[in-house]
């Protein structure tokens, strides 16, 4: 139940569009089964994924939501 939990809480907050409206299955499929590779360097951490992956956009405009998440208050 905390993986759909999860899926849920990603569509609403992350993604828009098709995406936000998909099935599990379906968001297993075009963004949880990347091929990319973490990558450090000048002190941050990097998600390459290549650009010719029909999602890439989607994906990193998910993660560029995410970074401007407010941070919640403990």
């Amino acid at each position: 139940m905390l993986a759909v939990d999860l899926l849920t809480w990603t569509q609403h907050l992350l993604l828009h569009g098709e995406l936000a409206k998909a099935e599990p299955k379906t968001l297993r499929y075009r963004l949880l089964h990347v091929a990319a590779r973490l990558t450090r360097g000048q002190r941050r951490t990097w998600l390459r994924i290549q650009r010719a992956w029909p999602w890439a956009r989607d994906l990193a405009a998910a993660f560029t939501r995410l970074v401007t998440l407010p941070i919640p208050a403990g």
